[in-house]
């Protein structure tokens, strides 16, 4: 952990993000896997990351045991992020769904995010209460003016000015591609670090994906969760169809949750977990992945 205070480790994750996505416009893209607590989290720094995505959908199952259809307000997900944020030294980039209100409620949730340690987070132009995009249908979303100004009271709210604004649009489904990068335009006109054009699996969408990207001169952030032809990518590809920020929110909670039920499913038919030792972590590699033997080297240093 860095011996930074607060704030000054915060800004410093800051401009390393910002640093590492202005090199993505051109080069290899970011890869950041998605996580919905502090132990992911720690794994994937662990593992050589440079960053961490906070799913929005993860949480809201991780917390309240419900889908992400807008139940997660500002307060519960920023007093988790903090407490992610803080636990390991990778800047993380946060789902914030619809900035929770208009452009006053904006203006509080930016400084919340930034008081909480996170580095970048995205908002979007849905109606609230939102649904989580991959979910079957389109989405609603706000009027073209309305979503923009959303994106200026979010720019204009920061006090970090390493801090980063993602603009996403929902619209696709609802106004088609020409709506999406009409938006997306007009985002970086209004000051986005980067744009967030969410897209649904179908046989075009490298297709859309670099459309949208030679559009506009921010990075673009796409959700690899979409599938189709974008899950085949190996991450050394994804630059070369304009990708500079690579989220996967459904990685670690659709995984953890199938290992999970077959764990569980195990224990109910052998009546003991034997079976399961092999894919399970052992109790040193947990412990080591929470940091204890940082946790028993202060505690000696203070013991002796």
């Amino acid at each position: 952990m860095s011996n930074l205070n607060p704030v000054g480790r915060a800004t410093r994750l800051r401009q390393v993000l910002r640093a590492r996505l202005a090199a993505a416009r051109t080069g290899p893209a970011l890869v950041a896997p998605g996580v919905y607590d502090g132990y992911g989290a720690r794994m994937v720094a662990q593992l050589g990351f440079e960053a961490v995505y906070m799913t929005g959908n993860g949480v809201s199952a991780s917390l309240l045991g419900r889908p992400d259809v807008g139940l997660v307000d500002l307060s519960l997900i920023t007093g988790h992020a903090r407490r992610v944020a803080a636990c390991m030294d990778l800047p993380v980039i946060c789902d914030a769904d619809t900035g929770y209100g208009g452009v006053v409620a904006v203006r509080r949730t930016v400084e919340e995010f930034e008081a909480a340690g996170v580095a970048a987070i995205h908002i979007e132009d849905q109606l609230s209460p939102k649904r989580c995009a991959q979910l079957p249908g389109a989405r609603t979303v706000l009027p073209f003016d309305e979503a923009v100004a959303k994106i200026e009271a979010a720019v204009a709210a920061r006090n970090d000015p390493a801090f980063m604004v993602i603009a996403r649009t929902d619209s696709v489904g609802s106004g088609g591609l020409a709506e999406g990068i009409r938006r997306a335009q007009a985002f970086e006109q209004a000051g986005a670090d980067a744009v967030f054009v969410e897209l649904k699996a179908h046989e075009g969408i490298l297709a859309d994906l670099r459309q949208i990207a030679d559009a506009i001169r921010i990075p673009c952030t796409v959700n690899m969760d979409a599938g189709g032809p974008l899950g085949m990518l190996h991450s050394n590809q994804l630059h070369t169809h304009g990708i500079g920020l690579a989220i996967y929110p459904a990685l670690l909670r659709n995984a953890l949750g199938f290992a999970m039920r077959d764990a569980l499913q195990h224990l109910q038919a052998d009546g003991s977990t034997q079976a399961m030792r092999p894919r399970m972590l052992s109790s040193q590699e947990y412990n080591d992945c929470l940091g204890l033997p940082e946790v028993e080297a202060w505690e000696r240093r203070f013991s002796d």
